[in-house]
């Protein structure tokens, strides 16, 4: 009965990663074309990772400056970067975030490279666009805790600033200007050339036999029905505890809802945007609740609660080795200067 019900479940995420395919936003608008994979239908739920199109070089220079620029913050203490580091795959290795005064967050940093790709952004999916997820820290109390009229007054005070945004906007520094440069540079940080990206471009030795064997694994055992596309994952939602109840012995918080916090719909409680794999192993701890520092574990957790399978030993080193193979080069500071 229980593999019967996994049967028929995994049937139904096919379905509904298929539908919201269908109904959902493009999430490949950033790709200058479509790519070929092998003629091979193992990998045809996913894609390399490509280079995104070219972004205009000014606004570029300009987000990469403001998401390194304190001033965004009330008390110059936080900057975009503070939570999305180059040095942890796009996160901050905290459980969750640490904003202005100390102020804990309630939920775990997602990675924003590659962000540019998913159909939405946060866990709960409430922004649509980056620009809209730019702009939401700088209000927010636990985050950045300032506004629009401090922000502005403060890069007005900076000339160069006011020079660049007047060439790059027709009218200049505003504070939808100042989100969507640091949306545009966003974009820009893209994780390439993961040596699955080999793998799936038709070099076989790209990835050793454990990671293979990984691969084989996290398609049998329906994993790939949500993790899949160019991020593995970020194009849907699904709920967190499909056959298993992930929050049954514990205290809900607020951000355990997910996607109910948007919708207010008693069906998304729970659900959460599907989250990227790409770049997995640099960004612990794992899930909205940041509870597992251990991708090992973290492996195990999905196979128990979204697949109703307790997973061997073997299994989970096999698909932590393909985890493995899915990061990519990294973005570096100062790329546009």
């Amino acid at each position: 009965m229980k593999k019967l019900l996994a049967s028929l479940l995994l049937l139904v995420v096919v379905v509904g990663a298929a539908w919201y395919s269908m109904t959902g936003r493009d999430d490949d608008n950033l790709l200058d074309e479509d790519f070929t994979l092998p003629n091979d239908g193992a990998t045809l739920a996913l894609r390399p990772l490509p280079l995104p199109k070219q972004q205009p070089p000014l606004r570029v220079s300009l987000g990469e400056r403001l998401f390194f620029d304190t001033r965004l913050s009330a008390d110059k203490t936080i900057a975009c970067a503070t939570c999305h580091r180059f040095d942890l795959g796009g996160a901050d290795g905290q459980q969750v975030s640490i904003g202005i005064g100390g102020a804990r967050g309630p939920i775990n940093a997602p990675t924003v490279f590659n962000s540019g790709y998913a159909f939405a952004q946060f866990w709960d999916g409430r922004a649509a666009t980056l620009e809209e997820q730019a702009a939401g820290p700088v209000h927010n109390p636990l985050e950045m805790g300032s506004s629009w009229p401090v922000v502005l007054e403060r890069l007005n005070a900076d000339a160069a600033i006011r020079r660049d945004f007047s060439l790059a906007y027709a009218d200049g520094l505003t504070a939808a200007n100042v989100a969507n440069a640091i949306a545009t540079f966003e974009r820009t940080l893209i994780t390439p050339d993961a040596p699955f990206d080999r793998y799936l471009a038709g070099d076989r030795q790209a990835i050793g036999k454990l990671a293979i064997d990984g691969y084989q694994r996290f398609r049998d055992y329906g994993c790939i029905s949500c993790h899949q596309g160019v991020l593995l994952g970020g194009n849907m939602y699904q709920k967190f505890g499909v056959l298993g109840d992930y929050f049954a012995d514990r205290k809900l918080t607020t951000a355990d809802l997910g996607r109910y916090n948007v919708t207010g719909r008693e069906e998304d409680k729970h659900v959460f945007k599907v989250p990227s794999l790409r770049n997995v192993a640099l960004t612990a701890p794992y899930f909205h609740d940041g509870s597992t520092y251990s991708l090992a574990a973290a492996v195990a957790i999905m196979g128990r609660y979204q697949l109703g399978r307790e997973l061997s030993q073997e299994d989970v080193a096999a698909i932590v080795a393909f985890l493995e193979s899915l990061t990519g080069k990294q973005p570096v500071k100062g790329l546009t200067q």
